[in-house]
């Protein structure tokens, strides 16, 4: 999944960014109005997390921005702007969380996950294809009982491929999800996270097959009934 944070504070953006990586988010990050305002219409990110106080101008303008032009992306807003008033203007306009600073990391996270898991977002609790059964909340994946571990981007994938169980998904796709703008991405990247996925699927038993659709993507399939 893939957010972008908005926010100037240089020592915020790296404990975000760290923090929100180790738990199987890619993050973008950008510091002014602006640079939001042409990096959001880029990407179809997940979450944007939102500074009020931008250099150059009113994080709460982007906002209003974005649900002018039908962007319904979860905006969780950070400020420090603490009185209910602020609060209740900002989800008046749109906003769909806020965090007041100084704030917890782990509570950042939760939050995020939270949005995520609404209806028609992109957490669900639990997907299953086959005997693969995938955690998206504790970033758990297991094949029958036993735990299958896997790197970030193999998750990533995974967990892509299972949300679309049975349909193509655009090598493309998976790229945009899986790495940031700042990221130096190499054209077999993503093929060969799929060929470390699909070795340990089947190594583990898996009841379930990544296929290869040339020169398009890659689809998940379970076996016949």
């Amino acid at each position: 999944m893939r957010l972008l944070v908005v926010e100037d504070e240089t020592r915020i953006v790296e404990v975000l960014r760290v923090a929100l990586g180790r738990a199987g988010f890619v993050v973008d990050a950008v510091a002014t109005v602006a640079d939001a305002r042409a990096a959001a219409p880029l990407v179809a990110y997940d979450v944007i997390i939102l500074d009020l106080g931008l250099p150059d101008g009113d994080g709460m303008e982007l906002l209003a921005e974005l649900r002018q032009a039908g962007n319904r992306v979860p905006v969780l807003v950070l400020t420090a702007r603490d009185a209910v008033e602020a609060r209740v203007t900002g989800l008046d306009a749109g906003a769909d969380d806020y965090l007041v600073k100084p704030f917890a990391v782990a509570e950042l996270i939760a939050r995020t996950k939270a949005l995520l898991r609404r209806p028609g977002q992109a957490l669900g609790t639990v997907l299953e294809a086959g005997n693969i059964v995938f955690d998206t909340i504790g970033r758990d994946v297991r094949v029958g009982s036993a735990v299958l571990p896997l790197a970030r981007q193999e998750l990533a994938i995974l967990e892509h491929l299972m949300r679309r169980l049975g349909r193509v998904v655009p090598k493309a796709v998976l790229e945009e999800k899986l790495y940031g703008m700042d990221e130096e991405l190499g054209s077999n990247a993503i093929p060969v996270h799929v060929h470390h996925l699909r070795r340990k699927l089947a190594e583990a038993g898996a009841g379930a097959e990544v296929h290869t659709v040339r020169g398009i993507g890659y689809l998940l399939t379970e076996p016949p009934a």
